[in-house]
């Protein structure tokens, strides 16, 4: 595991031997130095030709020998990656056959010499997550990459002069990037409460897409996809107790695959199904103590510290736990710091104190991430389910009837509270099957969003950003559709940004068993009746776990990492909103109407709504803000691009 970062300079790369601007390497050094916290164990930098990059190290395999920048034979290839590549071993022993030799007992060396042999078609022999860069000397070629599912993050810009890549936009800014605010990115984050790709919060920086390389050569710079999850074929003609089976074997390999490790490693253990299962395979092939780690609050409707206990108790781990208090106020900045951009996906914070926590006593975790996307596990598919009937009544009773009763029930501040669930399925229910699913996940309508801004701005809908990836899917299954949408979106913007950041702040390496890609291909070609049976998530795994996991755990409702985050913005965290949104400071940033989230904050403290998930979210923008210039944001950029091509 390790940042990443470097600088190509394109004027020097035009002209055939032509060396990089000398100053590239104090820049591409800042930029190393500026990710630290991804890799303590070490850095280094090299340049070659145009080409300056370099890296900071975590070490977790080949702990001495390790060292990247590595190179190939006879130096003609270059590599920087961070990441896991969890199938080195097999690959080392084919390339090694073939009569490719070896400097390093490392997994990432196996990259270079699958160049040499497939040329720009090496990455699809890769199993793991990683993002990386490779220069081939002899052609004057970069190519970076992605892994298939975006666990790994990468961001670039690029103009006429230069290309910069760096596994953090911070390392970016340490470069001196132009950081033009993008109003678009900022206007989808209203919605999603994460910025998507390929946007990022600067207009001229942009993130590269999960399952892509970008190739830099003297023809100018292109990018493709080498992995697409729709090519994965369509459903095979198996009995249910066939699936199983295969399910059952494809988590045994996923979990053995990503204990390839000399470093010892932990588990992220929820007290829910994915994290239960993932410990449930790696007890069976550990004999060793394995620590676990779980969090919890005090508010006891947000607590699943005993669910965990006992999943811990039921595989004999050694389980330590967490409390989180609510007086998390001076967590905002080190949260802001380490995802540099606006993200108000609140369960970060949990992971943030899990992950340092976890980190005085393992290197390296396996979570339960994806789960809910592959398996079909949202109860927000069952919420689609029901507004698909929904939208079959009469039109008398679903508009007006049923919300009229659902606006009468009062405001609770508890978890996922009934009222809070009825307001937003009637709310959403009645607005198609991509715009209901949406329902769940806004946090501000497009009609809200335009109340907010301080001055119309034009910019394109989220809700049409979302509708165009829901048409795009290529099934026309409505649950396939929307665990599309949810892999497309959610999980690499969200899900997966969120575990790296918040373990990486700590220098703790995260894996994610059940995104191993072919697992994920298997389960893009079971028919969606084996995802969501009637009212049951999860169904084909909960056959396949069935008699491995207390009951607790495989009958109880899904939790996940929620946060009391409704009754922490009504007591103890009150004074830090009023201070941090008041009339006088959204005033001075202006960005937002005054009037508009003053009455946010005042239906909220009043319990008339629930709206603390979109007070996080300016609240998170407006600390962002501040950090950005100093004395406030005064955002006039046009709406942001999608990535140009340099030619």
């Amino acid at each position: 595991m390790c940042g990443i970062a470097g600088r190509l300079d394109l004027l020097a790369l035009a002209r055939d031997g032509r060396e990089a601007d000398p100053a590239a390497r104090a820049t591409v050094e800042a930029m190393c130095d500026s990710i630290v916290h991804r890799g303590p164990d070490g850095g280094a930098a090299i340049s070659r030709g145009p080409l300056t990059m370099g890296m900071r190290r975590l070490s977790i395999i080949d702990l001495e020998g390790g060292m990247q920048p590595i190179a190939n034979e006879d130096e003609s290839l270059w590599l920087v990656c961070n990441g896991e590549i969890y199938n080195y071993r097999e690959l080392s022993a084919a390339l090694k056959s073939r009569g490719h030799r070896f400097r390093t007992a490392s997994d990432v060396e196996v990259i270079l010499h699958l160049y040499e042999d497939y040329e720009l078609n090496f990455a699809a022999h890769l199993r793991g997550m990683f993002a990386f860069a490779l220069w081939d000397a002899r052609l004057r070629r970069l190519i970076i990459g992605r892994d298939r599912l975006g666990q790994k993050p990468l961001y670039f810009t690029a103009d006429q002069r230069q290309l910069l890549f760096a596994s953090e936009l911070k390392a970016l800014v340490a470069a001196g990037v132009d950081r033009e605010p993008n109003l678009e990115a900022l206007h989808h984050y209203l919605t999603l409460s994460y910025v998507p790709a390929p946007f990022t919060c600067y207009k001229r920086v942009h993130k590269l897409m999960p399952g892509h390389l970008l190739v830099a050569d003297e023809s100018g710079i292109q990018m493709d996809s080498y992995w697409r999850i729709e090519d994965s074929g369509e459903p095979e003609a198996l009995s249910v107790r066939d699936r199983v089976e295969t399910l059952r074997g494809l988590l045994a390999d996923a979990v053995r695959s990503h204990l390839v490790s000399d470093v010892p490693v932990g588990v992220f253990l929820s007290g829910g199904l994915d994290s239960a299962t993932v410990l449930s395979y790696m007890r069976e092939q550990v004999s060793g103590p394995i620590s676990t780690f779980s969090v919890g609050f005090q508010d006891p409707s947000f607590n699943e510290l005993a669910r965990a206990r006992a999943t811990a108790k039921r595989f004999g781990t050694d389980h330590h736990e967490l409390v989180i208090p609510p007086s998390i106020a001076d967590t905002v900045p080190a949260l802001i710091d380490a995802f540099d951009e606006p993200f108000a996906d609140s369960s970060a914070i949990p992971v943030y104190f899990l992950s340092r926590f976890a980190r005085t006593h393992v290197k390296v975790v396996l979570s339960g991430e994806g789960g809910d996307e592959i398996f079909g596990g949202y109860e927000t598919y069952v919420a689609s389910k029901l507004a698909a009937w929904y939208r079959q009544l009469p039109a008398l009773l679903s508009r007006r009837v049923i919300p009229n009763l659902v606006d009468r029930l009062p405001v609770s501040h508890r978890r996922v509270s009934f009222d809070y669930k009825a307001k937003r399925f009637v709310r959403g229910a009645l607005r198609g099957a991509a715009g209901s699913h949406l329902a769940w996940k806004e946090l501000f309508s497009e009609d809200a969003k335009a109340e907010l801004w301080a001055a119309p701005n034009g910019m394109p809908s989220t809700a049409r950003l979302w509708e165009d990836i829901h048409t795009g899917a290529p099934s026309t299954d409505w649950l396939a559709r929307l665990l599309w949408v949810d892999m497309q979106l959610g999980l690499p913007d969200d899900m997966l940004t969120k575990v790296d950041r918040m373990t990486m702040a700590h220098s703790l390496e995260a894996r994610v068993p059940l995104l191993d890609h072919p697992l994920v291909e298997f389960m893009a070609r079971v028919p969606s009746d084996l995802k969501l049976r009637r009212f049951t998530t999860k169904y084909l795994m909960r056959r396949a776990v069935r008699g491995r996991l207390p009951r607790t755990v495989l009958r109880g409702p899904k939790r996940g990492f929620n946060v009391p985050m409704p009754g922490w913005l009504a007591g103890d965290l009150r004074s830090f909103m009023t201070d941090t949104l008041s009339p006088q400071r959204i005033a001075q940033t202006g960005i937002f109407q005054p009037a508009a989230v003053t009455r946010l904050v005042d239906q909220h403290l009043k319990r008339e709504a629930d709206h603390s998930r979109a007070l996080w979210a300016l609240i998170v923008l407006e600390h962002w803000a501040r950090r950005e210039t100093g004395r406030g944001a005064r955002a006039r950029s046009a709406p942001g691009d999608r990535p140009r091509m340099v030619g």
